[in-house]
């Protein structure tokens, strides 16, 4: 295995994980943001109130794009499997 092949399965790893956690992140920044623009409008300065509607956010969105992260993740896997096998394998 060269030093080519290594870097390329890690910048693919890294990609794969950004890629992947985007949604989820993305909705988690959102619902945060408008909390935060709930709580400075309203001069509500609870600091636990940002946790139950994230949590439910989350939530939502980790079943809303499993279907996908874990076809993702599967292709990923599958690609990284054949090249071992093409190493491996001769």
């Amino acid at each position: 295995m060269t030093d080519v092949e290594v870097i390329k399965i890690f910048r693919e790893a890294l990609m794969t994980t950004i890629v992947v956690s985007a949604p989820i992140l993305g909705v988690g920044m959102i619902v945060g943001l408008v909390i935060s623009i709930f709580q400075t409008t309203t001069s509500i300065q609870e600091q636990t109130l940002t946790f139950v509607p994230k949590i439910v956010a989350i939530f939502l969105a980790i079943v809303l794009f499993a279907s996908w992260i874990i076809h993702s993740l599967v292709t990923y896997t599958k690609g990284v499997f054949s090249m071992v096998s093409k190493i491996g394998g001769g």
